[in-house]
Order: C-alpha cells, then sequence, then structure tokens
C-alpha cells in the first residue's frame, strides 16, 4: 500500500519505537503534522524550537533513548541549531526533523527557505537532504542508527514538503549497512596488552573517566578496576554519578572549578588513563603543562578524538565497556599506599568548602540541601553558569543518568527544556532544575508545556541578579568592572557600579513567583537561610510544577578556580589564596 512521505516519517516513528516527540509545527511542515493527527504518536507542542532541541536532548540523556525533534523549514529549522550544537557537543544521540521549501525551488531564495543541511554540517554527526519519497524510509532507519552507535550525536534529515506530499510503497529496513561508517567497538589486543603493563608498572595512576563511560555504561568496570588496582578517579562534568562520590577513591571533578586533589592528583600521575573523555580545555587548563609527568592511555571510541588535543602514548579505539572488561582480566590487584596517602593529604587540605558559620543564604547551602532531601535520587537539569559549576560540585548523584548539563557548548537556557524532556522519559521520577537568574530567563516560556501537559518539574532558581559567572569573572580579572551584567539596572541607574547592594538596587524583574502562578505552578521565595529547608520540603511534596526562587549571597564566587588558559598547577582555591 502507498504512503505519503508524511505518513512514511510517522510510521516510522513508530518502528522505531519513539515515545516521544517535540517540536512546533509551520507552512513547510503541514503534511508531516497532518500525518502526526490522530496517529497515536506522543507529539509534544513547544512554545519554541530550541527547546524542541534541548527537551529531546534531555529526554535522550536521561533515558539513554534516541530523542527526536520537529521543526518546520526556515527559521524553525535555524531554531533547533543552538539545540543541535550542545547535543553535538555532548554526544548526545538525536535525530531532528525539518520541512523544507519544495525541491522545485530550493536555492531560489523562497519564502522560509534556509539552507539547514548546509548550516548544520559542522554541529550534526550527520545529515540528509531528502529529494525523492522512495529514499525516505531508508534516511530515516540510517538517521537512527548514525545517531545512537559509535560516538552518538545529533541528524537531522530536512524533507522538502513535496517529497511529504509525494508517494511510494513503504517498506522500512530490517537492517542498516553503510559501507563508510563501521564503528568499532572492541579494542586491540595489543594495546589493550600494553596499557595494562604501564598501569601494573605505574606507582601514582589515576583514571580520568568522561561521557564515554556513561555512553558504554562501563560505570561498573570502571568501579572494579579502580578497586583492584587501587586507582584514584576524577571525572568530567558530563560523568557526575559515573563513579560514586563518596568512595575513597573518588577526587571529583577535575578542571576550572574541579576539586583541589583532582588537579593535584592529575599533575603529580605518572599514568592517566582516561576512558571516555576528550581533553577539553575546560579539564585541561593549559595543554602543554597538562600532566606533563604522565604517560596517557586514552581508550575512546572514536578515532578523531586521539591525539586531538593531548599527545597519547596509547590509543585504544573501542567501546569502554568492552575494553576496560579485557583490560580488567590483565590489571593486577595492587596497594598503593604512598599514592594514596598523597590524595588524602591534598583532600585535607584543600577541601571543596564556603562559609557554614553566618546566616547568610550561600548557594553551595541550597544544593547542598537538595542533594540531601533527595538522597542524590532526583533528575537534576541545569542551566549554565554559577549555579551549574555548584551543582557539579555539592549534588551528589547516585547514578550517571541523573545530572544532566550543556558541558562542552555551555548553553543558557538549555536546562529548564531538558528538565521537562527527562520527566516525559521518566514519569515518576523527580526532576529539578537547577537555574540562575539569568539563564532561566532564556527559555522560561516552556512553563506552559509542563503545566499543560501535567509534567511536575521543580526549579530552584539561585537568585543573585547578576550574570554570576562573568560577574566573578569580572570581579577576578577586570577590577571589579561589572559591565552589563545586573540583571537589576536600570535607565537611572549609575552609569558604572560595583556595588551591588539589594536594599537599595531597583526591583528585581521579574516577580519569578506572580509569573509562576500565572501558569497555574506553586511559586516561593526564600530570602534567608533558615526558611530553605522547610521550603524545599514544601517544593517536593508539591504534585505540580514549582518555581522556588532562592536570593542568595549576590557576590558568592565558585572555588577552586584555575584562571582560563593558566595551568593546573595555578589553581585558585579562594581569593587572595
Amino acid at each position: 500500500m502507498e504512503k505519503t512521505g508524511a505518513q512514511i516519517l510517522i510510521e516510522s516513528l513508530l518502528k522505531e519505537n519513539v515515545e516521544v516527540v517535540f517540536g512546533l509545527p509551520g507552512g513547510q511542515a503541514l503534511p508531516i503534522f497532518d500525518a502526526i493527527y490522530g496517529s497515536g504518536l506522543n507529539f509534544i507542542l513547544v512554545r519554541h524550537e530550541q527547546s524542541a532541541a534541548h527537551m529531546a536532548d534531555g529526554y535522550a540523556r536521561s533515558t539513554g533513548n534516541t530523542g527526536v525533534c520537529i521543526a518546520t523549514s526556515g527559521p524553525g529549522a535555524t531554531n533547533l541549531v543552538t539545540g543541535l550544537a550542545t547535543a553535538y557537543m555532548d554526544s548526545v544521540p538525536m535525530v531532528a526533523f525539518t520541512g523544507q521549501v519544495s525541491t522545485a525551488v530550493i536555492g531560489q531564495d523562497a519564502f522560509q527557505e534556509a539552507d539547514i543541511t548546509g548550516i548544520t554540517r559542522p554541529i550534526t554527526k550527520h545529515n540528509f537532504l531528502v529529494k525523492d519519497v522512495k529514499e525516505l524510509a531508508k534516511t530515516i532507519k540510517e538517521a537512527f542508527y548514525i545517531a545512537s552507535t559509535g560516538r552518538p550525536g545529533p541528524v537531522l534529515v530536512d524533507i522538502p514538503i513535496d517529497v511529504q506530499r509525494g508517494k511510494c510503497e513503504f517498506i522500512y529496513p530490517e537492517k542498516v549497512e553503510i559501507r563508510s561508517y563501521k564503528p568499532t567497538y572492541s579494542g586491540h589486543a595489543g594495546q589493550i596488552k600494553k596499557a595494562s603493563e604501564i598501569i601494573n608498572r605505574s606507582e601514582r595512576p589515576v583514571l580520568y573517566i568522561g561521557a564515554g563511560v556513561v555512553v558504554s555504561r562501563a560505570e561498573k568496570e570502571v568501579l572494579e578496576i579502580s578497586v583492584k588496582a587501587e586507582i584514584p578517579v576524577t571525572n568530567t562534568l558530563l560523568a557526575i554519578g559515573a563513579y560514586p562520590t563518596d568512595a575513597e577513591l573518588a577526587l571529583g571533578m577535575l578542571g576550572m572549578h574541579g576539586t583541589y586533589c583532582a588537579n593535584k592528583a592529575i599533575q603529580a600521575a605518572d599514568v592517566i588513563i582516561a576512558v571516555g573523555a576528550r581533553f577539553d580545555d575546560r579539564c585541561t587548563g593549559k595543554v602543554c603543562d597538562f600532566a606533563g609527568k604522565a604517560k596517557i592511555i586514552h581508550i575512546d571510541i572514536d578515532p578523531a578524538s586521539i591525539s586531538k588535543v593531548v599527545d597519547i602514548d596509547i590509543p585504544v579505539v573501542g567501546d569502554a565497556k568492552i575494553i576496560l572488561k579485557d583490560m580488567s582480566k590483565q590489571i593486577e590487584k595492587k596497594e598503593r599506599k604512598k599514592w594514596l596517602k598523597q590524595i588524602n593529604a591534598w583532600k585535607e587540605e584543600h577541601p571543596l568548602s564556603y562559609e557554614k558559620n553566618d546566616n547568610k543564604l550561600h548557594p553551595q547551602y541550597v544544593i547542598e540541601k537538595i542533594s540531601e532531601l533527595t538522597k542524590g535520587e532526583a533528575v537534576i537539569a541545569t542551566e549554565v553558569g554559577q549555579h551549574q559549576m555548584w551543582a557539579a560540585q555539592y549534588y551528589k548523584a547516585k547514578n550517571s543518568k541523573l545530572f544532566l548539563s550543556s558541558g562542552g557548548l555551555g548553553t543558557m537556557g538549555y536546562g529548564y527544556p531538558a528538565g521537562i524532556g527527562a520527566k516525559f522519559g521518566n514519569p515518576d521520577k523527580e526532576v529539578i532544575v537547577i537555574a540562575g537568574d539569568g539563564s532561566f530567563q532564556m527559555n522560561m516560556q516552556e512553563m506552559s508545556v509542563a503545566i499543560l501537559n501535567e509534567v511536575d518539574v521543580k526549579v530552584v532558581i539561585l537568585n543573585n541578579h547578576y550574570l554570576g559567572n562573568v560577574r566573578q569573572w569580572q570581579e577576578m580579572f577586570y577590577g571589579k568592572r561589572y559591565s552589563h551584567t545586573c540583571l537589576s539596572k536600570r535607565k537611572d541607574c549609575p552609569p558604572l557600579c560595583n556595588t551591588p547592594n539589594r536594599d537599595r538596587c531597583p526591583v528585581y524583574i521579574p516577580d519569578f513567583v506572580k509569573w509562576a502562578e500565572s501558569y497555574g505552578a506553586l511559586g516561593m521565595r526564600v530570602t534567608e537561610k533558615k526558611e530553605i529547608e522547610s521550603a524545599l520540603k514544601k517544593m517536593l511534596e508539591t504534585k505540580n510544577s514549582v518555581v522556588l526562587d532562592t536570593w542568595v549571597e549576590i557576590e558568592e564566587n565558585i572555588f577552586p578556580m584555575v584562571p582560563a588558559g593558566a595551568s593546573l598547577d595555578d589553581i585558585i582555591t579562594r581569593i587572595n589564596g
């Protein structure tokens, strides 16, 4: 039986067992939306296409399934770009479908035409422009395969409106065979042997784990090797929860806002075993000074990542779980008392800390209370900024699917829609968005999606009235010249101001409490430390969307900090410290 291209798309999504699709209709996608009507597909209407991509991303990260989003041509498609780039940088499996003008007018600057395949080529794992309806089913099958295999990533399928209307017999392929795309999963036996021998001979090894561990579900293998050979473990932002935070061998996050002990351990190590991590600049600091005493073993499924940033001594290309299983058989049980004694000394010398003996509402305290009350079992989605780093430092996630954050692109406006997407994938779990007041305002319109679909996502705003992360850099590196980071500043304020004070500064807008209430959510505000625990308990007990606006210390800074471009040795543990 013949079907239209639009019907083939919907049938293909059902064949792929897609649970939910996020998107927004438009003129060049009308046949698709007509086919969705009454199809049984769970489609979620967003208020901005960027949010559709972030919701698909949050759904994918929290479930391990491929996220799906749909937009129309032109501005609808370009509005997906930030979400696609976010997913690409963090290796998130996603398939995005876009409507396109008719094939007859492509290249003629038709209304709402944009070359979305050209635009997204650098920020997608692959993309397709389908010009023949007979190719559509096969293309969709390939898109899902490419997005979810090897190093995952977003794939875009652009479908002109005449292809959506065209007809052919629907045959969905059972298998995918792409000659030029053959991901390697098993590691080379010789390389695994070499790596194991170096680890066995080492005195000061460190495991440095990234998102690849989460994707391959290699958490158990990392734990087994670390315990067996007494190897301390540090993680990237995207691997939070992949190693037990309370384990003796846990170092915490490394890099710019990583722990003192993690950064010191990396710099003193004689062997680093990097697993599914890509040595990004936030982790390495000044590359030429990174881990200068260490032989570096790099396990990664993406051969393009090998020696891309740091020269690698022993590369092992393949799936982290498979390789670590093989390696575990060759790694010897070993005690490293001297090394662990040094690690513990660094932990005691500069633990994560903030001022706890006053009555001020510190943002770190709010995060600690969220972690304590949820027992680290809630899905946390963060926006990007200071709050993101405090969440990374103080929230003790129990597993690697519980902490969602834009690590590579650092996308403000990611957290709230990602949290909504995660809730669709995990309806029985508590989902809490930790946001800054600046970043939350970038996509907070999606509250209507949460309310209308009865997904009770909770939002905790660490409100310091500033674009806090930039303000901190202006304080530390630009002589406290707070240029356009104050979100309270009005036309009649002094042109230059570096002394924020809530008692005399203009009234903050918006009023997040009234704003939340206008959508039918519960809005609350906390300005004092003594109020926070009861407010959080009320939030968690509420079966509805909640916005908890916490007015935290304005000029609180994130520490430790390695300044941009500096060596990990130059870690600052506090101002003037």
